[in-house]
Protein backbone atom coordinates (compact mmCIF):
# COMPACT_ATOMS: atom_id res chain seq x y z
CA UNK A 1 0.00 0.00 0.00
CA UNK A 2 1.54 3.27 -1.18
CA UNK A 3 1.39 6.32 1.07
CA UNK A 4 0.74 9.86 -0.15
CA UNK A 5 3.89 11.88 0.61
CA UNK A 6 3.50 14.63 -2.01
CA UNK A 7 5.84 12.93 -4.49
CA UNK A 8 3.07 11.08 -6.36
CA UNK A 9 -0.75 11.14 -6.22
CA UNK A 10 -2.40 8.18 -4.46
CA UNK A 11 -6.12 7.66 -5.22
CA UNK A 12 -8.30 8.08 -2.14
CA UNK A 13 -5.55 9.93 -0.23
CA UNK A 14 -5.82 13.36 -1.90
CA UNK A 15 -8.51 16.04 -1.87
CA UNK A 16 -10.93 16.16 -4.87
CA UNK A 17 -9.32 19.24 -6.48
CA UNK A 18 -5.87 17.63 -6.56
CA UNK A 19 -7.27 14.35 -7.86
CA UNK A 20 -9.33 16.07 -10.58
CA UNK A 21 -6.42 18.10 -11.98
CA UNK A 22 -4.24 14.96 -12.26
CA UNK A 23 -6.95 12.71 -13.70
CA UNK A 24 -8.03 15.38 -16.21
CA UNK A 25 -4.60 15.24 -17.86
CA UNK A 26 -4.95 11.51 -18.52
CA UNK A 27 -8.46 12.03 -19.92
CA UNK A 28 -7.01 14.74 -22.19
CA UNK A 29 -4.32 12.29 -23.45
CA UNK A 30 -6.73 9.36 -23.77
CA UNK A 31 -8.35 11.05 -26.79
CA UNK A 32 -5.03 10.44 -28.63
CA UNK A 33 -4.56 6.84 -27.41
CA UNK A 34 -7.17 4.97 -29.45
CA UNK A 35 -5.73 1.65 -30.70
CA UNK A 36 -2.16 2.86 -30.13
CA UNK A 37 0.90 1.53 -28.34
CA UNK A 38 1.17 3.84 -25.31
CA UNK A 39 4.02 4.47 -22.87
CA UNK A 40 3.15 6.07 -19.50
CA UNK A 41 6.36 7.50 -17.92
CA UNK A 42 6.34 7.87 -14.12
CA UNK A 43 3.02 6.05 -13.82
CA UNK A 44 2.95 6.26 -9.99
CA UNK A 45 -0.01 4.37 -8.54
CA UNK A 46 -1.19 3.29 -12.03
CA UNK A 47 -4.58 5.04 -12.27
CA UNK A 48 -3.47 6.96 -15.39
CA UNK A 49 -2.31 3.82 -17.20
CA UNK A 50 -5.69 2.26 -16.44
CA UNK A 51 -7.43 5.31 -17.96
CA UNK A 52 -5.30 5.11 -21.14
CA UNK A 53 -5.81 1.35 -21.46
CA UNK A 54 -9.56 1.80 -22.01
CA UNK A 55 -8.92 2.89 -25.61
CA UNK A 56 -5.26 1.98 -26.29
CA UNK A 57 -4.04 -1.21 -27.94
CA UNK A 58 -1.47 -1.64 -25.15
CA UNK A 59 -0.02 0.40 -22.32
CA UNK A 60 3.50 0.07 -20.93
CA UNK A 61 3.74 1.95 -17.62
CA UNK A 62 7.11 2.60 -15.95
CA UNK A 63 8.14 4.17 -12.65
CA UNK A 64 11.55 4.68 -11.08
CA UNK A 65 10.34 3.21 -7.75
CA UNK A 66 9.94 -0.60 -7.86
CA UNK A 67 7.40 -0.49 -5.00
CA UNK A 68 5.19 1.91 -6.99
CA UNK A 69 5.27 -0.35 -10.06
CA UNK A 70 4.46 -3.39 -7.91
CA UNK A 71 1.55 -1.63 -6.17
CA UNK A 72 0.15 -0.44 -9.51
CA UNK A 73 0.37 -3.99 -10.90
CA UNK A 74 -1.72 -5.25 -7.98
CA UNK A 75 -4.33 -2.48 -8.28
CA UNK A 76 -4.77 -2.46 -12.08
CA UNK A 77 -4.37 -5.88 -13.60
CA UNK A 78 -5.79 -5.36 -17.11
CA UNK A 79 -4.02 -7.70 -19.58
CA UNK A 80 -3.20 -4.79 -21.90
CA UNK A 81 -1.12 -3.01 -19.18
CA UNK A 82 2.48 -3.91 -18.35
CA UNK A 83 3.99 -2.23 -15.28
CA UNK A 84 7.81 -2.03 -15.06
CA UNK A 85 10.43 -0.35 -12.87
CA UNK A 86 12.70 1.76 -15.08
CA UNK A 87 14.51 5.09 -15.32
CA UNK A 88 12.82 7.62 -17.64
CA UNK A 89 16.24 8.84 -18.81
CA UNK A 90 17.41 5.36 -19.92
CA UNK A 91 14.43 3.27 -21.05
CA UNK A 92 14.93 -0.40 -22.03
CA UNK A 93 12.97 -0.26 -25.30
CA UNK A 94 14.06 -0.22 -28.96
CA UNK A 95 13.62 2.84 -31.17
CA UNK A 96 10.12 3.70 -32.47
CA UNK A 97 8.41 1.35 -29.99
CA UNK A 98 5.40 3.58 -29.15
CA UNK A 99 2.77 5.68 -30.89
CA UNK A 100 1.91 7.80 -27.84
CA UNK A 101 4.08 8.69 -24.84
CA UNK A 102 2.81 10.61 -21.81
CA UNK A 103 4.96 12.09 -19.02
CA UNK A 104 2.83 14.10 -16.60
CA UNK A 105 4.61 15.99 -13.79
CA UNK A 106 8.00 14.41 -14.53
CA UNK A 107 10.22 17.13 -16.04
CA UNK A 108 10.41 19.18 -12.83
CA UNK A 109 11.89 16.14 -11.03
CA UNK A 110 14.96 16.01 -13.34
CA UNK A 111 18.22 17.94 -13.33
CA UNK A 112 18.33 17.93 -17.14
CA UNK A 113 14.93 17.71 -18.93
CA UNK A 114 16.70 16.98 -22.23
CA UNK A 115 17.50 13.46 -20.98
CA UNK A 116 13.77 12.68 -20.88
CA UNK A 117 12.84 14.53 -24.07
CA UNK A 118 15.53 12.95 -26.29
CA UNK A 119 14.63 9.50 -24.96
CA UNK A 120 10.93 10.14 -25.71
CA UNK A 121 11.68 11.20 -29.30
CA UNK A 122 13.85 8.10 -29.81
CA UNK A 123 10.97 5.84 -28.73
CA UNK A 124 8.25 7.55 -30.85
CA UNK A 125 7.17 5.80 -34.01
CA UNK A 126 6.70 7.96 -37.14
CA UNK A 127 3.65 10.14 -36.61
CA UNK A 128 3.71 9.51 -32.85
CA UNK A 129 3.01 12.13 -30.19
CA UNK A 130 4.55 12.99 -26.82
CA UNK A 131 2.32 14.62 -24.17
CA UNK A 132 3.97 16.26 -21.15
CA UNK A 133 2.90 18.56 -18.32
CA UNK A 134 4.55 20.62 -15.61
CA UNK A 135 3.41 23.16 -13.00
CA UNK A 136 3.92 26.86 -13.69
CA UNK A 137 6.90 27.91 -11.56
CA UNK A 138 5.48 31.41 -10.96
CA UNK A 139 1.97 30.30 -9.94
CA UNK A 140 3.25 27.27 -8.03
CA UNK A 141 5.64 29.38 -5.93
CA UNK A 142 2.77 31.71 -5.03
CA UNK A 143 0.45 28.90 -3.93
CA UNK A 144 3.20 27.28 -1.83
CA UNK A 145 4.60 30.42 -0.21
CA UNK A 146 3.33 29.28 3.20
CA UNK A 147 4.26 25.60 2.96
CA UNK A 148 7.55 26.21 1.14
CA UNK A 149 9.02 24.69 -2.07
CA UNK A 150 8.12 21.16 -3.07
CA UNK A 151 11.03 19.02 -1.77
CA UNK A 152 10.63 16.52 -4.63
CA UNK A 153 11.05 19.11 -7.40
CA UNK A 154 14.55 19.70 -8.73
CA UNK A 155 13.91 22.40 -11.33
CA UNK A 156 10.56 24.10 -11.95
CA UNK A 157 9.86 25.98 -15.22
CA UNK A 158 7.83 28.96 -16.34
CA UNK A 159 6.00 29.04 -19.70
CA UNK A 160 8.91 30.29 -21.83
CA UNK A 161 11.39 27.87 -20.19
CA UNK A 162 9.05 24.92 -20.74
CA UNK A 163 8.50 25.85 -24.40
CA UNK A 164 12.26 26.32 -24.98
CA UNK A 165 13.08 22.87 -23.58
CA UNK A 166 10.46 21.22 -25.83
CA UNK A 167 11.37 23.17 -28.98
CA UNK A 168 15.00 22.09 -28.57
CA UNK A 169 13.95 18.47 -29.27
CA UNK A 170 10.59 18.43 -31.11
CA UNK A 171 9.88 20.29 -34.38
CA UNK A 172 6.16 20.59 -33.55
CA UNK A 173 4.99 21.73 -30.10
CA UNK A 174 1.37 22.64 -29.25
CA UNK A 175 0.93 24.16 -25.79
CA UNK A 176 -2.14 24.14 -23.55
CA UNK A 177 -2.96 25.82 -20.23
CA UNK A 178 -4.67 23.85 -17.47
CA UNK A 179 -6.65 25.70 -14.79
CA UNK A 180 -9.56 25.21 -12.45
CA UNK A 181 -12.32 27.29 -14.06
CA UNK A 182 -15.54 28.64 -12.57
CA UNK A 183 -18.57 27.47 -14.55
CA UNK A 184 -22.33 27.22 -14.37
CA UNK A 185 -23.79 23.80 -15.11
CA UNK A 186 -27.41 23.23 -16.10
CA UNK A 187 -28.10 19.51 -16.13
CA UNK A 188 -31.10 17.18 -15.96
CA UNK A 189 -32.32 16.79 -12.41
CA UNK A 190 -33.59 13.22 -12.63
CA UNK A 191 -31.31 11.67 -15.26
CA UNK A 192 -27.60 10.87 -15.30
CA UNK A 193 -25.31 13.34 -17.05
CA UNK A 194 -23.91 11.64 -20.15
CA UNK A 195 -23.27 14.46 -22.62
CA UNK A 196 -23.84 18.16 -22.95
CA UNK A 197 -23.30 21.32 -24.91
CA UNK A 198 -20.25 23.42 -24.08
CA UNK A 199 -20.09 27.19 -24.48
CA UNK A 200 -16.66 28.75 -23.88
CA UNK A 201 -16.40 32.52 -23.56
CA UNK A 202 -13.59 33.91 -25.77
CA UNK A 203 -10.67 35.24 -23.72
CA UNK A 204 -6.97 35.86 -24.07
CA UNK A 205 -4.67 33.12 -22.77
CA UNK A 206 -2.62 34.07 -19.73
CA UNK A 207 0.31 31.62 -19.39
CA UNK A 208 1.91 33.53 -16.51
CA UNK A 209 -1.24 33.07 -14.37
CA UNK A 210 -1.93 29.45 -15.32
CA UNK A 211 -1.53 26.61 -12.91
CA UNK A 212 -0.19 23.90 -15.25
CA UNK A 213 1.24 23.70 -18.77
CA UNK A 214 0.49 20.74 -21.07
CA UNK A 215 2.31 20.17 -24.37
CA UNK A 216 1.60 17.82 -27.26
CA UNK A 217 4.84 17.30 -29.22
CA UNK A 218 5.60 15.49 -32.45
CA UNK A 219 8.26 15.18 -35.12
CA UNK A 220 5.81 16.31 -37.81
CA UNK A 221 3.35 19.18 -38.02
CA UNK A 222 0.16 18.67 -36.01
CA UNK A 223 -3.29 19.99 -36.78
CA UNK A 224 -6.02 21.04 -34.37
CA UNK A 225 -5.85 22.04 -30.72
CA UNK A 226 -9.40 21.93 -29.31
CA UNK A 227 -10.20 23.05 -25.80
CA UNK A 228 -10.83 20.16 -23.45
CA UNK A 229 -13.17 20.54 -20.46
CA UNK A 230 -13.50 17.90 -17.75
CA UNK A 231 -16.55 18.19 -15.50
CA UNK A 232 -16.04 15.79 -12.57
CA UNK A 233 -18.89 14.71 -10.35
CA UNK A 234 -17.33 16.58 -7.41
CA UNK A 235 -16.90 19.80 -9.37
CA UNK A 236 -19.53 21.97 -7.68
CA UNK A 237 -17.27 25.00 -7.44
CA UNK A 238 -19.64 27.09 -5.30
CA UNK A 239 -20.11 24.22 -2.86
CA UNK A 240 -16.37 23.68 -2.76
CA UNK A 241 -15.94 27.39 -2.08
CA UNK A 242 -18.47 27.18 0.72
CA UNK A 243 -16.59 24.25 2.21
CA UNK A 244 -13.39 26.20 1.82
CA UNK A 245 -14.97 29.23 3.53
CA UNK A 246 -16.21 26.99 6.36
CA UNK A 247 -12.71 25.61 6.70
CA UNK A 248 -11.26 29.13 6.75
CA UNK A 249 -13.84 30.24 9.33
CA UNK A 250 -12.96 27.23 11.48
CA UNK A 251 -9.29 28.07 11.13
CA UNK A 252 -10.07 31.72 11.91
CA UNK A 253 -11.98 30.71 15.05
CA UNK A 254 -9.11 28.51 16.09
CA UNK A 255 -6.69 31.35 15.43
CA UNK A 256 -8.91 33.63 17.57
CA UNK A 257 -8.65 31.12 20.41
CA UNK A 258 -4.90 31.02 19.87
CA UNK A 259 -4.82 34.84 19.79
CA UNK A 260 -6.74 35.09 23.08
CA UNK A 261 -4.39 32.56 24.58
CA UNK A 262 -1.42 34.52 23.28
CA UNK A 263 -2.88 37.77 24.65
CA UNK A 264 -3.28 36.18 28.08
CA UNK A 265 0.22 34.81 27.82
CA UNK A 266 1.43 38.26 26.75
CA UNK A 267 -0.27 39.89 29.77
CA UNK A 268 1.33 37.29 32.01
CA UNK A 269 4.68 38.00 30.39
CA UNK A 270 4.16 41.76 30.91
CA UNK A 271 3.48 41.18 34.63
CA UNK A 272 6.48 38.94 34.79
CA UNK A 273 8.53 41.62 33.03
CA UNK A 274 7.42 44.23 35.57
CA UNK A 275 8.32 41.92 38.44
CA UNK A 276 11.65 41.26 36.80
CA UNK A 277 12.16 45.02 36.30
CA UNK A 278 11.50 45.67 40.01
CA UNK A 279 13.88 42.88 40.93
CA UNK A 280 16.42 44.28 38.50
CA UNK A 281 16.19 47.72 40.09
CA UNK A 282 16.73 46.19 43.54
CA UNK A 283 19.66 44.21 42.21
CA UNK A 284 21.08 47.36 40.60
CA UNK A 285 20.80 49.28 43.93
CA UNK A 286 22.46 46.41 45.75
CA UNK A 287 25.13 46.32 43.06
CA UNK A 288 25.76 50.05 43.43
CA UNK A 289 26.15 49.65 47.21
CA UNK A 290 28.50 46.72 46.68
CA UNK A 291 30.48 48.78 44.16
CA UNK A 292 30.94 51.56 46.74
CA UNK A 293 32.04 49.04 49.35
CA UNK A 294 34.46 47.52 46.92
CA UNK A 295 35.95 50.93 46.11
CA UNK A 296 36.39 51.71 49.84
CA UNK A 297 37.98 48.31 50.35
CA UNK A 298 40.30 48.97 47.41
CA UNK A 299 41.45 52.25 49.01
CA UNK A 300 42.08 50.52 52.37
CA UNK A 301 43.89 47.67 50.67
CA UNK A 302 46.01 50.15 48.68
CA UNK A 303 47.06 52.00 51.83
CA UNK A 304 47.81 48.76 53.68
CA UNK A 305 49.76 47.54 50.67
CA UNK A 306 51.85 50.74 50.65
CA UNK A 307 52.70 50.27 54.34
CA UNK A 308 53.51 46.66 53.77
CA UNK A 309 55.73 47.55 50.82
CA UNK A 310 57.65 50.04 53.01
CA UNK A 311 58.20 47.35 55.67
CA UNK A 312 59.25 44.88 53.03
CA UNK A 313 61.71 47.42 51.57
CA UNK A 314 63.28 47.95 55.01
CA UNK A 315 63.54 44.23 55.63
CA UNK A 316 65.02 43.66 52.18
CA UNK A 317 67.64 46.37 52.81
CA UNK A 318 68.63 44.63 56.10
CA UNK A 319 68.83 41.31 54.34
CA UNK A 320 70.94 42.82 51.58
CA UNK A 321 73.40 44.30 54.16
CA UNK A 322 73.67 40.94 55.93
CA UNK A 323 74.11 39.25 52.60
CA UNK A 324 76.95 41.65 51.67
CA UNK A 325 78.73 40.94 55.01
CA UNK A 326 78.29 37.21 54.50
CA UNK A 327 79.64 37.54 50.97
CA UNK A 328 82.74 39.38 52.32
CA UNK A 329 83.24 36.72 55.00
CA UNK A 330 82.83 34.06 52.39
CA UNK A 331 85.40 35.76 50.16
CA UNK A 332 87.91 35.98 53.04
CA UNK A 333 87.30 32.39 54.04
CA UNK A 334 87.65 31.36 50.41
CA UNK A 335 91.05 33.15 50.19
CA UNK A 336 92.24 31.51 53.43
CA UNK A 337 91.07 28.14 52.28
CA UNK A 338 92.85 28.65 48.95
CA UNK A 339 96.13 29.53 50.76
CA UNK A 340 95.77 26.48 53.03
CA UNK A 341 95.09 24.28 50.04
CA UNK A 342 98.22 25.63 48.31
CA UNK A 343 100.36 25.05 51.43
CA UNK A 344 98.98 21.56 51.87
CA UNK A 345 99.52 20.74 48.23
CA UNK A 346 103.20 21.91 48.54
CA UNK A 347 103.72 19.84 51.70
CA UNK A 348 102.02 16.88 50.04
CA UNK A 349 104.32 17.22 47.02
CA UNK A 350 107.41 17.29 49.30
CA UNK A 351 106.10 14.33 51.30
CA UNK A 352 105.50 12.40 48.09
CA UNK A 353 109.11 13.15 46.98
CA UNK A 354 110.53 11.99 50.36
CA UNK A 355 108.35 8.91 50.22
CA UNK A 356 109.67 8.18 46.74
CA UNK A 357 113.26 8.44 48.01
CA UNK A 358 112.45 6.14 50.93
CA UNK A 359 110.95 3.64 48.50
CA UNK A 360 114.13 3.81 46.38
CA UNK A 361 116.32 3.27 49.49
CA UNK A 362 114.09 0.44 50.57
CA UNK A 363 114.47 -1.14 47.15
CA UNK A 364 118.29 -0.77 47.43
CA UNK A 365 118.25 -2.24 50.95
CA UNK A 366 116.15 -5.15 49.78
CA UNK A 367 118.63 -5.71 46.93
CA UNK A 368 121.60 -5.69 49.39
CA UNK A 369 119.79 -8.06 51.70
CA UNK A 370 119.08 -10.35 48.81
CA UNK A 371 122.74 -10.27 47.70
CA UNK A 372 124.05 -10.94 51.24
CA UNK A 373 121.51 -13.66 51.74
CA UNK A 374 122.71 -15.27 48.53
CA UNK A 375 126.40 -14.91 49.66
CA UNK A 376 125.56 -16.38 53.05
CA UNK A 377 123.75 -19.24 51.40
CA UNK A 378 126.79 -19.90 49.14
CA UNK A 379 129.17 -19.66 52.09
CA UNK A 380 127.04 -22.08 54.10
CA UNK A 381 127.07 -24.45 51.18
CA UNK A 382 130.89 -24.28 50.98
CA UNK A 383 131.20 -24.83 54.72
CA UNK A 384 128.93 -27.80 54.53
CA UNK A 385 130.97 -29.13 51.61
CA UNK A 386 134.23 -28.67 53.47
CA UNK A 387 132.82 -30.30 56.57
CA UNK A 388 131.68 -33.20 54.47
CA UNK A 389 135.13 -33.45 52.88
CA UNK A 390 136.86 -33.25 56.22
CA UNK A 391 134.63 -35.94 57.65
CA UNK A 392 135.48 -38.12 54.71
CA UNK A 393 139.16 -37.54 55.18
CA UNK A 394 138.93 -38.37 58.85
CA UNK A 395 137.33 -41.64 57.99
CA UNK A 396 139.89 -42.50 55.32
CA UNK A 397 142.04 -45.60 56.25
CA UNK A 398 144.98 -44.15 54.57
CA UNK A 399 144.85 -41.12 56.67
CA UNK A 400 144.41 -43.26 59.81
CA UNK A 401 147.33 -45.41 58.76
CA UNK A 402 149.48 -42.36 58.15
CA UNK A 403 148.73 -41.11 61.68
CA UNK A 404 149.74 -44.35 63.09
CA UNK A 405 153.05 -44.33 61.34
CA UNK A 406 153.45 -40.62 61.86
CA UNK A 407 153.07 -39.73 58.24
CA UNK A 408 150.56 -37.16 56.84
CA UNK A 409 148.90 -34.09 58.34
CA UNK A 410 147.12 -34.01 61.64
CA UNK A 411 143.54 -32.86 60.93
CA UNK A 412 142.00 -33.63 64.22
CA UNK A 413 142.23 -30.00 65.17
CA UNK A 414 139.88 -29.03 62.28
Amino acid sequence: MLEFTGERLIPGQADPDLWNEHYARYLFASRLASRKRVLDIACGAGYGADCLARTAASVTAIDLAPDAAAAARQSYGAPSINFLAADARHLPFPDASFDLIVAFEVIEHLDNPQDLLTEARRLLAPGGQFVASTPNRLYYAETRKLSGPNPFHVRELDFDEFRAELNAVFPSVTLFLQNHAASLVIRPALAPLTHGELRVEPAEAEPANSHFFIAVCASVTQTGSPTFVYLPAAANVLREREHHIEKLESELAQKSVWLDSLKAEHASLVDLYRDQSDNLKAVQAWGLEMDQRVKAAEIAVTEELARHQANVTEIVSGYESQLAALQNEHASASATAAANITRLETALTQTRAELARCVDLLHESEKTVEERTLWAQNLQARIEHLESTLASLQQSRWLRLGRKIGVGPDISQY
